[in-house]
């Protein structure tokens, strides 16, 4: 069976933990390209080899995901890190009625089970997981996404001191639009892109921006984007990287501001307080003012 169907990949499991062919297919929601899992007809893979998400829900979700999409006796290998839910699943893959084989290396555990005949709970991981409308956001959201159920502390600061702005810009890392829906309040804005390496996010955007102005795209900031001559860019740039710090995320973000920006061009940043932007924004942009700090984040107002 397996010699005859497609093998699937999520995500980067550690080759040394987990090998998967060179011709699986990619199906990580956070890799742009990829194929959807969600799309995936059911039965019609021979094997899958999975670096689970973090998150519970969104991890039961995409785990339910491989299992239908696995033909029956399809071979399902998962991994995570102990401490990003790796010690949960073996539980969870027998509550879907799988016979598991455990092993532990280099702080992972890594999950072994053909895909049974039968499994149970499916339908139920499946809608635990499914996009939904949160009705104290009023916006589309789902689990898996970044702050999927709460407005993130630093948007909701960059938003109350957002000035109305003008012309043409861009919202970088704009999850499921929340700032997006502020910047289009102005009538002076022309032209909007919204850009996330999360195509949940994207799809959420696509639901919560329905305004001619906006263009959404799923890509990866760090690879660079085909913009230039832009009047202004808002961003609440990432700084953590599967779990870890990571001040470059912020940094290769700046750097794609600068780079979008026209001269005399906007860029509206928000960081956590700690974070040292302050020597990667000073050289690629003529002025930066730092325009309030409260919470444990800061927003600065930098002119190309």
């Amino acid at each position: 069976m397996h010699d005859t169907k497609l093998d699937g990949i999520y995500g980067t499991p550690p080759a040394e933990l987990a090998a998967s062919p060179p011709t699986a297919i990619q199906f990580s929601p956070l890799i742009p390209g990829s194929h959807k899992l969600e799309g995936q007809e059911a039965g019609s893979l021979g094997a899958m080899v999975m670096l689970a998400p973090p998150g519970t829900v969104e991890r039961r979700h995409e785990t339910a995901l491989a299992l239908r999409a696995l033909a029956p006796g399809g071979l399902l290998t998962i991994l995570a890190p102990k401490d990003k839910g790796g010690s949960r699943l073996a539980k969870e893959l027998k509550g879907f009625g799988c016979t598991v084989t455990e092993t532990s290396r280099r702080h992972h555990r890594i999950c072994v089970c053909e895909r049974p005949a039968s499994p149970t709970g499916i339908d139920e991981a499946l809608a635990e997981g499914r996009p939904r409308l949160d009705q104290s956001l009023g916006l589309w959201t789902q689990p898996g996404v970044f702050s999927w159920n709460r407005v993130d502390p630093g948007s909701a600061l960059l938003e109350q001191n957002l000035p109305p702005l003008s012309g043409r810009g861009a919202d970088l890392g704009c999850g499921i639009g929340f700032l997006s829906r502020t910047i289009l309040s102005s009538a002076k804005v022309q032209h909007l892109v919204l850009i996330d390496i999360d195509r949940r996010a994207i799809e959420m955007a696509e639901r919560n921006i329905v305004d001619p102005r906006a263009e959404v795209r799923w890509a990866d900031v760090r690879g660079g984007i085909p913009l230039s001559g832009l009047d202004f860019v808002v961003m609440n740039p990432p700084f953590h990287d599967g779990g870890a710090e990571d001040q470059s995320l912020g940094q290769a973000f700046i750097r794609r501001a600068a780079e979008a920006l026209r001269p005399g061009g906007i860029c509206w940043l928000v960081a956590n307080r700690h974070l040292p932007y302050e020597a990667v924004l000073k050289p690629l942009f003529r002025r930066v003012t730092p325009k309030i700090e409260a919470a444990g984040y800061k927003i600065y107002e930098a002119q190309k």
